[in-house]
């Protein structure tokens, strides 16, 4: 008997910078990381520790020029911490997803 995939949107196998903010416990972080994994509805990612699912979280990611054909795009993303993980690697494997997005101006600080 096989597992049936749950995934409703391709995922990419894709490492684009991002920095991620969280709130966990009342507690405020922000790490600097890249994806390892991006679809339309959300980011897989490492951080130095694990988040509970359903916490909070903003990402702020520039999509490459090859993807967009209009130059380098800034992205700020706001979802939900779905599952986290320790990988083999040690590491603290995130997935998240995309709750809503908007496009960042030239210039433009994440709040």
């Amino acid at each position: 008997m096989s597992l049936k995939e749950r995934r409703v949107s391709r995922r990419f196998l894709m490492r684009l910078p991002l920095t991620v903010r969280w709130t966990d416990e009342n507690v405020v972080g922000e790490a600097d990381t890249e994806s390892r994994e991006v679809s339309s509805r959300g980011l897989y990612f490492h951080l130095p520790k694990g988040l509970r699912s359903g916490s909070p979280v903003e990402i702020v990611m520039t999509l490459p020029h090859e993807l967009t054909q209009a130059g380098p795009v800034r992205v700020r993303c706001l979802g939900r911490v779905l599952r986290s993980s320790q990988e083999n690697s040690g590491e603290m494997g995130v997935a998240a997803a995309i709750e809503r997005y908007e496009f960042m101006r030239s210039g433009e600080n994440a709040a």
